[in-house]
């Protein structure tokens, strides 16, 4: 008898629980898209941390771009599915006035770095876990109450809009980032 391992391509439980709709392994999410009119926003967010690299990182660092910040961590299921999504924009929008930053909730760097590397996830992420300091300035603004969870900030630095849940379609998020880019300073 011939026995072929294929651990390389066996599947991966989390991510079949979310797609099989059994959703094990994240926080549940509707999923929706919440566009903030810019006469209800409220003040900018400054937020940072230490990215996976082990570089800092201020938000005074991206003021007056749109920056679109993501809310994720690796055993994330929804995560994992939209990774290549957030990629696509990221890369659609990269030299044109758009900052992409990751806050990984629950995973050490080199977690963070491994699903970077596995998924072609090119932006930098900063390591919440230990602090939670990105995640308690938005606090104020929008409680982070689902993972995954994406929002766009305004050249301001204030939240212009909230997706709930992995992204669908990188056109959605893409016309919500050239929403935020048109918008007058």
């Amino acid at each position: 008898m011939f026995v072929v391992g294929l651990t390389a391509c066996a599947p991966d439980a989390v991510s079949d629980s979310f797609l099989s709709g059994d959703n094990t392994g994240y926080v549940a999410a509707d999923g929706a898209v919440v566009e903030i009119p810019v006469a209800d926003r409220g003040e900018p967010v400054s937020f940072g941390g230490v990215t996976e690299s082990g570089e800092k990182f201020d938000s005074a660092d991206i003021a007056g771009q749109v920056a679109v910040v993501n809310f994720w961590y690796a055993g994330c299921a929804p995560c994992r599915v939209e990774a290549g999504a957030l990629e696509e924009v990221w890369q659609k929008f990269d030299g044109q006035g758009v900052s992409f930053i990751g806050v990984n909730t629950r995973d050490q760097a080199d977690t963070a770095k491994a699903f970077s590397d596995e998924y072609g996830v090119t932006y930098p992420s900063l390591i919440d876990v230990d602090t939670a300091e990105a995640k308690l300035a938005f606090a104020a603004a929008v409680p982070i109450q689902a993972t995954p969870t994406t929002l766009v900030l305004d050249k301001q630095g204030r939240v212009a809009a909230r997706i709930i849940g992995p992204i669908d379609s990188p056109s959605i998020l893409s016309t919500l980032v050239k929403d935020a880019l048109a918008e007058d300073s």
